[in-house]
């Protein structure tokens, strides 16, 4: 999609939705690629993250098929 193009659509789609939080997340974005910042995790975020990095690599996941499959089943 070409430039001029994607920005008429995210300019339809801004205009149209009614969702705030899109809007925030939206600006967010908008600011965060303007600025260059860096967003930093905390130690929890860290630790999370890693956590799950090692689970990933040690094969404790589920495929997206597994996960639809166990959701219907609850």
């Amino acid at each position: 999609m070409k430039k001029i193009e994607l920005k008429k659509k995210l300019i339809r789609k801004i205009n149209q939705t009614k969702n705030n939080e899109i809007l925030e997340e939206m600006l967010r974005l908008i600011l965060n690629e303007e600025t260059d910042s860096v967003y930093e995790l905390s130690a929890e975020q860290i630790n999370t993250v890693e956590e799950a990095q090692m689970q990933f690599r040690n094969g404790q996941f589920l495929t997206g098929e597994q996960a639809d499959l166990q959701i219907k089943m609850t």
